[in-house]
């Protein structure tokens, strides 16, 4: 049994959407552009679609709750306990992540339109003794919820997939 058409979608566009955004964290962190105009664009985006996948994965949560998941082939139960696990941390980080980034933006001092067009209102403002602390943090969260997607897809191609060839990745597909 495979998960419903909405489920579907809204799991390949928090893919997309993580994608994006990650590939975007990543080089601003690391090999930021020279040009200001460009960077500061590139910011927007990363923060946009950063903050955006906050409602999205509480209306995932909110249709998974009415809509569970069909069941799983069966497999060990610790196997089910990791993976319960997994989810649960990938949920956990995809709903507290975009607001410590939110944040560290407002703490650094910079006001967040998204897509440059719908002015979201700071609730901390400037504040230079937490910015560097939230960036941190959103760094470590961004380094554990990149594991964990890396164990999920794992998982998801390499044990369900290639070994067990048990059904499990075609649910999502």
């Amino acid at each position: 049994m495979r998960y419903t058409r909405t489920a579907r979608t809204l799991h390949w566009l928090t893919v997309a959407a993580l994608l994006v955004v990650g590939t975007l964290g990543l080089w601003l962190g690391w090999a930021a552009p020279e040009d200001e105009a460009l960077k500061l664009r590139l910011y927007n985006i990363h923060e946009s679609i950063g903050l955006l996948l906050w409602p999205l994965t509480l209306f995932r949560l909110f249709w998974r709750w009415g809509n569970p998941p069909p069941p799983a082939p069966p497999q060990p139960a610790v196997l089910n306990a990791v993976a319960g696990a997994v989810h649960a941390g990938l949920y956990g980080l995809l709903l507290t992540m975009p607001i410590v980034g939110f944040l560290a933006t407002n703490a650094w001092g910079f006001p967040l339109r998204i897509f440059g067009l719908v002015p979201v209102p700071s609730p901390l403002g400037r504040d230079e003794a937490w910015a560097p602390a939230l960036t941190e943090l959103h760094g470590w969260m961004a380094l554990g919820l990149g594991l964990l997607v890396l164990a999920h897809a794992g998982a998801a191609l390499v044990w369900h997939g290639a070994i067990r060839r048990d059904g499990q990745l075609q649910r999502m597909l």
